[in-house]
């Protein structure tokens, strides 16, 4: 396969050197609304060549094109490149309008086209270890989840909205919390096998008053920096999710956590360790989640100056004792890795899915899943926390792993 690489910000380079070592990726191109950027990861990672722009990748011979754009330009432009006839990977979220989820669902059912969303926490070895259990039904019935997404403006996003947003950043900085949902929401649902479908959510009126979260200013006239939603889940149960931009918390820290509740067997995950709970005892099971955080050698000095500390350990973390390394390729092996051990797992469920023709985990009708929710919340935050009901749009064809 031959992928097109659409935007050469902070994060794309993680995936590109990942598509570069992978047996079955023939070329990686690049393209970016500023040239020198595109050029410059050509030149890091050796690829094969940059596009002079969007509309020249969807008019190439490549078959699929990752989408790794500013959030807000995810929706359309995976809709193009799909009318163009290519498969797509993209960066979270699926899109922030819900009538362009149900347009990209409706095309990918149409056309039989790859869509894959980029979501980490479906490999956080917190949700993989869940996953794993609750399939087996060693926790009884899953009531009560938690889900999590804590990243502080001030570890991290000032530096990465300034890098992508230009001299109107904090138009942009003010991106509503809720239309970022899926590291929360995406790590129960990809261990608890229902989706939401009602939600009532608050939204905490920002105080810093530096022009960011500040409606006169915000291009979504957004002001909530922090929000906590509540929902309903097909099954019965009930799923909580928060989503905080300003908030005491150190960046590498688990910024997203995860806690299942079931009338067998609690799991709770924190900043510092997670345990394993019965009604007979507590046992400590951090050790299965930690990931190494070591300099591996696909990462040099050059290749992460200038990137925000807080950004690092995308490029440096490892797997994690739950993670099965069995099934991805061997040129694997000792290269960067990133979000607590997902991105070798996303890279390679992406070209498994398109060169098999089978539906990768995080597909379109779960992406939507995923993300649904956290649109819904954000309309309901606007409205005072009325409960709304959350759309679905059905369970889609069966992921082949």
């Amino acid at each position: 396969m031959k992928i097109g690489v659409v935007g050469t910000g902070q994060f794309a380079g993680s995936f590109i050197s990942l598509w570069q070592l992978h047996p079955d990726v023939e070329a990686v191109y690049a393209t970016d609304l500023i040239p020198e950027r595109a050029e410059e990861h050509r030149q890091r990672y050796d690829m094969a060549g940059t596009f002079a722009d969007f509309d020249a990748v969807l008019a190439s011979d490549v078959d699929s094109v990752a989408i790794m754009t500013q959030r807000w330009h995810h929706g359309q432009q995976v809709l193009a490149a799909l009318d163009a006839g290519k498969h797509v990977y993209s960066a979270v979220p699926m899109a922030i309008d819900a009538g362009e989820i149900e347009a990209i669902v409706a095309k990918v059912a149409e056309t039989g086209l790859i869509y894959q969303m980029g979501e980490t926490s479906y490999y956080n070895p917190a949700v993989v270890y869940a996953r794993e259990r609750i399939a087996a039904g060693a926790w009884g019935r899953i009531f009560y989840s938690e889900g999590d997404y804590v990243h502080d403006m001030d570890n991290g996003f000032y530096a990465a909205y300034q890098y992508s947003g230009g001299e109107a950043w904090k138009s942009t900085a003010s991106f509503p919390p809720m239309l970022y949902p899926t590291h929360a929401v995406g790590g129960v649902l990809g261990a608890v096998p229902t989706h939401a479908v009602s939600v009532s959510c608050i939204g905490v009126v920002d105080d810093r008053d530096d022009g960011v979260f500040d409606k006169e200013v915000s291009m979504f006239n957004n002001d909530f920096s922090n929000m906590s939603a509540h929902f309903e889940l097909a099954d019965g149960g009930v799923m909580r999710t928060n989503e905080f931009r300003r908030v005491g918390h150190p960046a590498q820290v688990h910024e997203s956590r995860f806690r299942f509740y079931g009338t067998d067997g609690v799991m709770e995950q924190t900043s510092t360790g997670a345990s394993f709970s019965t009604r007979d005892k507590i046992t400590d099971i951090s050790d299965l989640f930690h990931t190494k955080s070591e300099q591996v050698e696909a990462v040099s000095g050059e290749q992460v100056e200038g990137l925000d500390q807080a950004l690092m350990h995308s490029f440096v973390s490892g797997t994690a004792k739950v993670h099965d390394r069995s099934r991805l390729p061997d040129t694997y092996e000792g290269a960067a890795n990133g979000h607590e051990g997902s991105h070798h797992f996303l890279a390679d469920d992406f070209v498994r899915a398109v060169t098999t023709n089978t539906q990768p985990p995080v597909n379109a009708w779960v992406a939507a899943r995923f993300t649904l929710p956290g649109i819904v919340a954000m309309e309901s935050a606007r409205k005072g926390g009325v409960r709304l009901d959350i759309p679905d749009l059905g369970d889609g064809p069966a992921p082949a792993w």
